[in-house]
């Protein structure tokens, strides 16, 4: 039994004297990280940034003083990643991942693409020979208050959109375009070459970017004969004699593609072949 005491006296005193090793306390992060992917041209442009709130402060001039270089966002560098080369506002970028920084003032905005990724909040140590772009951008009162700092991407076409900043009561938007025409133009005669199965996909190319109807409209009818059932397929064929103005035409496509759609089950395609019928009917 003293034995028994003996032992307990000395585990406890060797369970006082071992080291306590601090635990890790998880707890909401005052400003979230926040990743964002948008499909774009023929790749994708990718933003990885943390996102302040106000929380009752005066956010631009004031947390964010005018005329000096912000990280954009919190915490580490602010990133964009470009899955090919681009064009901001009208300058080059090659593809590549860039820190984003800005120079806020009340009317403009400066935006910065810099090639050290790890510099952070330390911009007292801001190089500009990392300065791969600099652009100026015009700054927008936003009627609505906005409590977080967003980035977001609007006004998205195949080969353009703009990348916007918004916060408290301001909004900042520059746009991105991708030359990417020239490289679709030799994939689509290259592809064509090779074996014929692209014939929808290069016959909606040139319809959306209005090049040769005529071409389009063989294509079509091409991928039209690979896969007779496709109703969307022939909806574009429909939509190629609208804009060649063959009204007769559009509405005999539209006719069978809505039967095709029915077959299928298809709303969305019978709805727009209805509209695009009574769209033919009033140029005849």
């Amino acid at each position: 039994m003293k034995s028994l005491h003996s032992f307990l006296i000395l585990a406890f005193a060797a369970l006082l004297s071992a080291p306590i090793h601090a635990q890790q306390l998880k707890v909401p992060a005052l400003s979230p990280l926040q990743t964002l992917e948008q499909s774009f041209a023929l790749s994708s442009i990718k933003l990885e940034y943390s996102r302040p709130s106000a929380r009752g402060r005066v956010v631009f001039g004031d947390v964010v003083p005018f005329g000096k270089i912000w990280r954009t966002g919190a915490n580490a560098s602010t990133k964009i990643t470009f899955g090919e080369e681009v064009k901001v506002d009208g300058k080059s970028l090659p593809t590549g991942t860039y820190a984003l920084y800005t120079i806020p003032n009340k009317d403009s905005w400066d935006i910065l693409f810099y090639s050290d990724l790890k510099l952070g909040g330390n911009v007292a140590d801001y190089k500009k020979e990392n300065e791969v772009l600099r652009i100026r951008a015009k700054a927008h009162a936003y009627s609505a208050k906005t409590e977080t700092f967003t980035m977001n991407f609007a006004e998205i076409t195949p080969s353009a959109c703009n990348l916007e900043f918004i916060w408290e009561n301001t909004r900042v938007s520059f746009s991105i375009v991708a030359e990417i025409d020239s490289k679709i133009m030799k994939n689509i005669e290259t592809s064509l070459a090779l074996d014929g199965r692209p014939y929808f996909q290069a016959a909606g190319y040139y319809y959306e970017n209005n090049k040769d109807l005529n071409k389009a409209l063989e294509w079509a009818n091409k991928a039209i004969e690979q896969n007779p059932k496709a109703f969307y397929m022939v909806h574009l064929k429909a939509k190629i004699q609208m804009k060649l103005k063959d009204f007769k035409g559009a509405i005999a496509s539209a006719e069978q593609s809505m039967i095709l759609a029915k077959e299928a089950k298809s709303d969305d395609y019978i709805n727009m072949n209805q509209k695009l019928i009574a769209e033919a009917q009033k140029g005849k």
